[in-house]
């Protein structure tokens, strides 16, 4: 399975931004999602999860209220709607995959990743 993520780019504080995570080779339907983030110079950090059908969701609480995470099974896609976007959603964005039904905050529990991609939030 390959994962790959677009939707990235500059936007001004207070913009919105949709990023999709296309995956190919395999269903994803047993897989938990999630995207992730790193900053320069800082650690990879948990944003959002979302369970194999979709009726868990969870969140950072940087980001709450702020994004909203989604799968279309029928696209075997997945999205994170970015809205409000401030400077320090600034980072590299990558989504993620794991053949288990719970979503966890934890990085090196997922065996799928995208490539990245970067979103740049100008204040």
């Amino acid at each position: 399975v390959q994962l790959q993520a677009s939707g990235g780019g500059l936007v001004q504080a207070g913009g919105s931004l949709r990023l999709s995570c296309a995956a190919s080779g395999r269903t994803l339907s047993s897989y938990a999602m999630g995207w992730f983030r790193q900053a320069a110079g800082k650690e990879r950090e948990f944003v959002a999860g979302i369970s194999t059908s979709g009726g868990s969701t969870f969140y950072s609480d940087s980001v709450k209220g702020r994004f909203t995470i989604s799968r279309d099974g029928a696209k075997n896609t997945m999205y994170l709607q970015m809205n409000s976007l401030k400077p320090e959603d600034t980072a590299v964005y990558y989504c993620t995959a794991r053949w288990r039904d719970s979503v966890t905050r934890h990085w090196n529990e997922y065996n799928l990743w995208g490539q990245g991609t970067q979103v740049t939030v100008s204040s």
